[in-house]
C-alpha cells in the first residue's frame, strides 16, 4: 500500500492503517528517543505518547516533508520536554550574553583513535542539558541551525554558540579520558 494512502485511511481513525504506520516506524522512532532519554522504558513511553500525539494531529500532517520526518520530530520534542520536566528546569542562555563563534575550527568534530563510539556517546551525556540537544540534534539527527532553533525554540545565534561550547566541552571531555 502506497504511503500517502495509508495516512489517508490513518486519518478516517483506520486502526489497521495505524498499526500499519506504527510498526513501520515504531523501532527507528525508539532508537532516537533513546539517544535522547538513554533508558529503555522511558524510550517505550516516549515513543508511545508520539504516536498517540501523531495520530491525533495527523489531520496537521501536510505532506511538505515525510511522514517519517514529521513523526520524528515530534519523538525529539517529547523526549526533550521529557528531559525539561525530569530536571525541572533547564538552563537557558539569553542573547545578550551569546556571541556567534565563526572561525574555521567550528567545524571541527575530530577525535583521537583510540576514541570508541561508545566513548563519544558517554561524553555527549555528560554535557549540560543546553549543549546536549544541540549536539544530539546537530550531530546524531542531522538537522540544521534552523532546524534546531525551531524544535529548541532559540535563536539561530544561540543554537550554534551552544554546538561550539557543546563541542569544546565534548573535546574537553574526551581529552580528560584519553589522557587520564
Amino acid at each position: 500500500m502506497v504511503q500517502s494512502s495509508i495516512i489517508d485511511l490513518c486519518k478516517q481513525n483506520n486502526r489497521k492503517a495505524q498499526l500499519q504506520l506504527y510498526n513501520q516506524y515504531c523501532d527507528g522512532m525508539y532508537c532516537v528517543a533513546k539517544r535522547f532519554v538513554n533508558h529503555t522504558a522511558e524510550a517505550e513511553d516516549i515513543v508511545q505518547e508520539s504516536f498517540i500525539k501523531a495520530f491525533s494531529k495527523l489531520q496537521q500532517f501536510k505532506g511538505d516533508v515525510t511522514f517519517g520526518a514529521w513523526l520524528k520530530r515530534i519523538v525529539i520534542n517529547k523526549s526533550i520536554d521529557y528531559l525539561k520536566l525530569k530536571k525541572q528546569r533547564l538552563v537557558e542562555l539569553e542573547d545578550v550574553h551569546l556571541k556567534v563563534i565563526d572561525n574555521s575550527n567550528n567545524n571541527n568534530w575530530i577525535v583521537e583513535d583510540a576514541t570508541s563510539l561508545d566513548d563519544i556517546k558517554k561524553a555527549i551525556n555528560m554535557l549540560p542539558d543546553k549543549y546536549k540537544f544541540v549536539v544530539m540534534l546537530f550531530l546524531i539527527e542531522g538537522y540544521d541551525h534552523e532546524e534546531i532553533s525551531e524544535i529548541l525554540n532559540i535563536t539561530q545565534v544561540a543554537s550554534r554558540t551552544q554546538l561550539s561550547r557543546g563541542r569544546v566541552k565534548l573535546q574537553e571531555l574526551l581529552k580528560h579520558k584519553n589522557y587520564g
